[in-house]
Parts: structure tokens; sequence; C-alpha cells
């Protein structure tokens, strides 16, 4: 697991798509990949040996073979280097499994490209010694020739995955120029678990880097690095956001097989694959399974023995799409330019909850909408900027964790504490006091390759409609009643907020050095006397927000 702070806004390009394929069912692309990748030791417990390491994996083997399974095993060096390794994966069929790169670099890959090593064993997982990012740009080249004429000398050819819970721009900029990777992956959004922060970025899903920062979508093709970036673990998309507010360390809810009360749990697991694969995404919709073999096949094999037979069940019936990690970056390649929109909704929770909600990405931001207890909360809205550096392009991490962000406009987590869950709220005026406005089960529609509407029916009369493009979302009510409506930002008392100036039709932050803003085409914005951070009011009962401004 990792994370990683980073900095995003917004900008514009146009998206070229070819047609997509659909599974069966009409809808557009559920894809799945299983990813495992393979560590040759595991330092931080005695009792993990690199048999116990080699049997997982010739577990995790035996298992996919058994229900027919495709997937993808990444290699860290010092697994790359052991017969054993190279033998069991030599003995796949090259038609359904793919053979790639795990890129956390151990004690004999850094020694083999002629560098001093650091760590404090063979392998070490921190940042500035077992990633690329603790090695300048120059010694990050030498680390991957080194693998890459390795691999190719045991393999025959140059891996086409290569992926690590993060890498840094200049190595996968360097990897796609020189040996012409095709598709990467990095860890899902998280906010300190092992040290590393990612967060604010796109969601799920997979997307083009910044040629500057490997976590930052970039806007234009230009300005890209023509590898996406797939993202990890297959995250609850409604829980695992506000898991360990408060915390210095964020708890885990993914299709992991290792976590008892997700991906080890078949309630849990059959209740992600309905809502991955029934309800309506745009685009494409993403998961990634499997499992590093560090865990072990006992903690594993619960969760393995749920999840393979599913996903065979679902791939035989047409609802998913299971692919390798390369098959995946090849079809994204060649269906889309530059980062396209894309959506995740739950319109029914596990049971005993009724919550819902909407996660939607275009190359410019990030938004998610929450539904709780009849309310709506926008949780998250994050803004990228292909123009916004991360230090670990050019520079060496000196820190033994990692962090990249984004720009936040609303961070429901960060600006949250126990009890005040922070986000805008749709509230209405009435009888001189402020009141949550309450609503029925919102409807999901995609009506064109970029849009998204949510259709919301108000128990006060009417319906609040929330139409999300790639560059804005609007917001309006419709209907005959009259409601003096608007939505309130709320935060935990405390919080640290980006926030520099609000006029009428502005918002102007500043986050790490970078100011940005957010602009109303409609509505405006103000400083409300009930204690909220910034109030957005209707136009004509329409808000319309610009949410790709550059500097």
């Amino acid at each position: 697991m990792i994370r990683t702070k980073v900095i995003l806004v917004l900008l514009l390009a146009g998206i070229c798509m070819v047609s997509l394929p659909r599974t069966a069912s009409g809808q557009e692309p559920k894809i799945v990949n299983i990813v495992n990748f393979i560590r040759l030791l595991e330092p931080r417990d005695p009792r993990i040996t690199e048999d116990v390491l080699y049997q997982t994996v010739v577990k995790q083997v035996n298992i996919m073979r058994t229900y027919r399974l495709t997937g993808t095993f990444l290699l860290q060096y010092d697994a790359l280097m052991d017969h054993r390794y190279q033998e069991l994966l030599r003995s796949l069929p090259k038609d359904s499994f793919e053979i790639g790169a795990w890129w956390e670099l151990p004690q004999p890959l850094i020694e083999k490209a002629g560098l001093k090593w650091r760590g404090r064993y063979p392998w070490d997982w921190h940042a500035d010694v077992g990633f690329s990012t603790g090695y300048t740009p120059a010694e990050r080249e030498k680390i991957a020739d080194v693998y890459m004429e390795s691999f190719k000398s045991i393999f025959g050819f140059y891996p086409r995955s290569v992926a690590s819970w993060f890498i840094d721009a200049h190595t996968l900029q360097y990897l796609y120029n020189k040996y012409r990777i095709v598709a990467s992956a990095n860890c899902k959004d998280q906010y300190g678990t092992d040290g590393y922060t990612l967060w604010g970025g796109y969601w799920n899903q997979a997307y083009y880097p910044s040629r500057i920062n490997s976590y930052m979508p970039a806007q234009n093709a230009a300005s890209q690095i023509p590898v996406p970036i797939f993202r990890m673990l297959g995250s609850d998309p409604v829980r695992q956001y506000d898991q360990g507010i408060s915390t210095e360390r964020q708890g885990v809810i993914t299709l992991e097989p290792v976590y008892p009360e997700a991906g080890g749990s078949e309630s849990w697991v059959n209740w992600f694959f309905r809502t991955f694969t029934e309800d309506p995404a745009l685009n494409f919709n993403y998961a990634q399974a499997g499992q590093e073999n560090s865990f072990t096949w006992d903690a594993m094999a619960k969760g393995f023995e749920i999840q393979m037979p599913l996903i065979a069940s679902l791939r035989d019936k047409g609802r998913i799409r299971l692919e390798t990690l390369e098959q995946s970056g090849n079809w994204f390649s060649a269906n889309y330019k530059v980062t396209p929109p894309t959506s995740f909704s739950v319109t029914k929770d596990v049971e005993g909850s009724d919550r819902k909600t909407l996660w939607y990405n275009s190359r410019f931001y990030r938004m998610n909408i929450l539904w709780e207890d009849s309310s709506l909360r926008i949780r998250d809205i994050h803004l990228f900027n292909e123009n916004i550096p991360d230090i670990y392009t050019t520079q060496v991490a000196t820190s033994n964790e990692c962090t990249f962000f984004t720009l936040p406009v609303v961070d429901g987590y960060l600006w949250s504490k126990p009890g005040q869950l922070a986000g805008l709220r749709l509230k209405a005026f009435v009888g001189g006091q402020d009141v949550t406005l309450k609503g029925g089960d919102p409807i999901f529609k995609n009506l064109d390759r970029e849009t998204v509407q949510v259709l919301w029916p108000l128990r006060q009369g009417g319906v609040l409609q929330v139409t999300l493009k790639e560059k804005t979302v609007s917001i309006k009510l419709t209907g005959k009643q009259s409601i003096s409506w608007y939505l309130d930002l709320e935060t935990a008392l405390g919080a640290r907020l980006p926030f520099t100036n609000i006029s009428p039709r502005q918002l102007d932050g500043s986050f790490e050095t970078f100011s940005y803003h957010v602009s109303a085409g409609k509505g405006s914005f103000s400083k409300p006397s009930n204690g909220a951070v910034f109030r957005l009011q209707p136009e004509k009962n329409e808000i319309n927000l610009n949410l790709a401004t550059i500097h």
C-alpha cells in the first residue's frame, strides 16, 4: 500500500476516440486486471521466508489457471533474478499471462547499476531508497537500463508494463522513449498509508500523466507522457475516502483479498462487482484485483477463492473484459488521444446502508457527490494543472515518505473531523432558518461521451439537476415551485483551507505556492454569516462553475 502528495488544476484540449468495444450487455466496457507483483524477500517478518513468498505465487498461478483467468505478474528485480520465478513464469501460456516489471528497487539492482545501497535491508520500502524518487534522473536511467537488459536476457523481450506504488515522471518518460512501455499503474488515492500519500488525483480508472508530474493528469497531448497509468487496488467508492479521518494513516477498504471486511468478504466482493458491472459508468469502468506476495497465501487465500471464480463467471457472461495490464494499456491508447472523462457510480450500497455516490473525472478536475440519510454532500473537488511540477521529476526524495497532491476546492477528508464532515451541502432559507434539503434516490444518466447528468427529486418539490462535463459543472433546480436554495461549504473547525479571496464571480486559492481559481459563469460566491466557509447562490435557479482555468 502507498500514498503520495500532489498538486492539480485544469486545462483544455480535444478527445479523439475510436469506437469502443462493449461488454455483451451493451454497456460501456467494464475492464478488470488481475495484477500480482512479486518480491523475493520480506525483511519485516522472519516467518515470511523466500520459500513462503515463492509458494504464494505458485498458489496464485494455480488458482488463476484453474479458472482460466488472464493476468499480469510484475517482478521486482531480486525476484526477476531468481531461477524459480523465471522457470515458473516461463511456463505460463503467453496468450493469457503477462510478465512485467514491479518498480521497487532492491539492493542487487542498485549495486549492479554502480550505485551505493543506502537501505536498511536488501529491500527497503522507504521512498528515498526503494523507489526511483530516491535517485537522480541520471541514476534512474542507469537503473532502468540494468533492469530492462536483465529482463530481456531472461525472457527474450522487454516488459511492456511497469508499475509501482509511484514512479516519477522522468523514469516513465525514459521507459517510454527507450523501451516503449505501454502501461503503468500507481497506488489508489490514499493518505499516509505506509508513508505514501497520493491525494486528489484522477480517481480510480486511468489517465495520461503530465511530463513534469506523474500524478497530475495532463490537459493536452503535447504535455503528457503517452503511457496510461491505471489506479491500483480497487477502492471502495463509498467508504475508502472517509477512512481514518483525523489520523495519520488512512484505513484500507479495497479489493485486496487480505482485508477481511473488503476483498476477503464474500458479501462485500459480491456488492463491489454488482455495482461495478451494473451501475452507470462513463466511457468505461476499471478495477484491479490481485495481491502482492508479501502478504502470503495464508492471508489472501480466502479472498482469492471468493474472487477468482466470480471474476471467471462475470467474464464468461460477458459482463466484464478480463485483460492483462498491457492489453488495457494498448486499448486505452488506441481509443483516447488525451485522458477521457469517466465516472464510477453506486446506486445501491451494501446491506444496511442507504448511501449512494458518483465519482466523475476529467483531465481538468474530479468531483465526488455522496448521498446519505436523504441528503446530498459534494464531498470532493480537486483541480488538475499539467504545468504544476512535482518535486520528484528533477529532485531526489530526502524523506522516507512520499507525497503527491492536486489543487483542492472541496476536501471532505482533510478538512473533516469525526462528527464534522466537510463538504458542500444543499440548503434553503425557510422560515428564517437554514434548512438542509432532503430528497429521494438520485438517477445517473450518461448523455454523451463527456456528460453525466444526475437527477435528484427533492421532498420540497422539483428536481435538482447536476450536469458534469469535462470543464464545467452545472447545478439547477427544475420545477414550478420557488425555493431559495444554495450550497454552503462547511468544514471542521481549525481546518487548513487554501482560499485567499472570495468574490462574487470567483473563488481564489493557493496551495503549496500555486495559485488557482474557480469562476462562476452563473451564480455567485459569498461569505455568509452562519459560519460556512463560502456560499454558492444560484442565478435564475442555476449555478455554473468553470473548472478549467489555467494560469
